[in-house]
């Protein structure tokens, strides 16, 4: 099966989501640090920046990839 970058993008914004509802109950019960949910979640939007890029560029990328075949 093929996942697109949209299609990507789409479930990493989806966890992000997710995580803002679980992160912080996890946190006030103890069972998280906040220092690791936010490096943590900053993994994840550095995860989401670059599929953005990569959908940004993808045509250019794919031609590039093509010449140097």
């Amino acid at each position: 099966m093929t996942v697109s970058l949209n299609q990507q993008i789409d479930e990493v914004k989806r966890e992000l989501s997710k995580r803002d509802e679980v992160y912080p109950h996890q946190v006030a019960t103890g069972k998280l640090r906040q220092s690791i949910a936010d490096f943590q979640m900053e993994r994840m939007r550095a995860v989401l920046r670059t599929l953005e890029w990569l959908q940004k560029y993808e045509s250019q990328i794919r031609i590039m990839l093509t010449e140097g075949s």
